[in-house]
């Protein structure tokens, strides 16, 4: 082959990063021996891909069931930069001399992305390929993927900061009578959350019926829809449990009162703004299994999954700058920024020239992977970024040959900023 080793290294621990912020990498070759190539060729890339199979029966005009397989896939791009690091496409050969080799690269990032994502059905993905464009022969790619984080900051939206109150109650008809009611009560003190926090949660039950409540369950559930373009347009939901929460019984007559807690894992933040062809939402389901023969009791709110933690709540540190005017009160909270118009916030240092980045994108933080929002609460403990559980299955994809190597992980999970440290409001007494 040549090529004993090729590996590409970003100037950032777990190739994560805020969308804005420039990508600085390098990919080093070990050769056996001198090679000759026309080029080496860098692509950097984000987009969203979704698809999947459906089965459909029909009645041939014979009579005969015929099965037909329809592959409903979409795509969406949201930036491409690729260059070569040595030579060109239409340059002359060049040789590479033995022994090890490093090239260097660079990518700034759009300042609005969705953050990164891996489903089911579908995914936002960012990768680098690095190609070693041979004449003659075929090419020899490197890939890897990395994480991009779309700020959602939990203080920007009024929303976030409203309680949870989910209220159910039930009459169970005995014979010709009706039994007084069983009530259950479940309120979270915020509808705002970062992975790594735990949220809160006080579940009420007084049960005056005739029927014993046997288990109160509570799920935390990551809903997503996905689209398709082609063929046609068509859409898929998938509801995944992501946590499970469980008590009871509370028999006829009684009253209980739980304090519960659910902690919410490396998940990706709500709201994947930007892209067009998932749609990912998170709610809270509490589902009550009574005994006999009666309908259970079901409920459920939308909580939002953020990247910055709520502030200034109960004590809690408030921001020492002003949000910059401009601000949408009621979207998602991203900060406002599109391509080609600097986002100037308050405190954010520009290039080490004062300088903005390449396609007027702004530079938010000079130290890689430092979130962008971390001057705006300075007294906010810095996150600790944790591997998602879900992972992509390979992220070779329809572009690439059979040549290429994945340098990092194959099935490459997204890291998310989680805050731990950070405890959301109590429940207001």
């Amino acid at each position: 082959m040549g090529i004993k080793e090729a590996t590409i290294y970003l100037d950032n621990d777990l190739n994560t990063y805020y969308a804005g912020q420039t990508v600085n990498g390098r990919i080093e070759y070990v050769f056996d021996k001198p090679k000759k190539v026309r080029g080496i060729h860098v692509k950097i890339k984000g987009e969203a891909h979704t698809e999947w199979s459906e089965s459909k029966e029909e009645q041939d005009s014979q009579g005969k069931t015929q099965v037909t397989d329809t592959t409903h896939t979409g795509n969406e791009e949201y930036f491409q930069i690729s260059y070569y690091l040595l030579g060109s496409n239409s340059g002359n050969e060049i040789e590479i001399p033995a022994g090890k080799q490093v090239y260097n690269f660079t990518c700034a990032l759009p300042p609005v992305l969705p953050s990164s994502f891996e489903g089911q059905y579908g995914y936002v993905r960012y990768t680098i390929k690095v190609t070693l464009d041979r004449p003659w022969k075929f090419d020899q790619e490197t890939k890897i993927a990395f994480t991009v984080i779309n700020t959602l900051d939990l203080n920007l939206n009024p929303s976030y900061k409203e309680p949870i109150h989910m209220q159910m109650e039930k009459t169970f008809c005995c014979f010709c009578c009706t039994s007084l009611p069983l009530s259950v009560d479940v309120r979270a003190p915020v509808s705002g959350y970062c992975p790594g926090q735990v949220i809160p949660l006080q579940v009420d039950i007084d049960n005056k019926s005739n029927v014993q409540l046997n288990l109160v369950k509570i799920f935390l559930r990551k809903v997503v829809t996905y689209r398709a373009t082609s063929p046609s347009t068509v859409t898929k939901k998938t509801k995944d449990i992501i946590l499970t929460l469980q008590q009871g019984p509370v028999d006829v007559g009684s009253t209980k009162q739980w304090n519960l807690t659910l902690e919410v894992p490396p998940v990706p933040p709500s709201n994947l703004v930007n892209c067009n062809i998932i749609d990912l939402d998170y709610d809270l389901k509490v589902e009550c299994e009574v005994s006999g023969m009666h309908f259970n009791m079901k409920d459920k709110k939308y909580i939002t999954i953020g990247t910055v933690p709520l502030v200034g709540m109960s004590g809690q540190p408030v921001p020492s700058a002003p949000m910059p005017d401009g601000f949408p009160q009621n979207q998602p909270a991203v900060l406002p920024v599109s391509p080609g118009q600097p986002a100037m916030l308050p405190n954010v240092p520009l290039g080490p020239n004062g300088d903005v980045a390449p396609g007027g994108w702004v530079l938010p933080g000079s130290v890689p992977g430092q979130p962008p929002h971390q001057s705006l609460y300075p007294t906010l403990t810095e996150p600790v970024y944790k591997e998602s559980p879900y992972a992509a299955r390979t992220i070779q994809d329809r572009g690439d040959s059979n040549y290429v190597n994945i340098a990092g992980p194959a099935n490459f999970a997204p890291y998310y900023p989680t805050y731990a440290s950070v405890q959301p409001p109590p429940l207001p007494q």
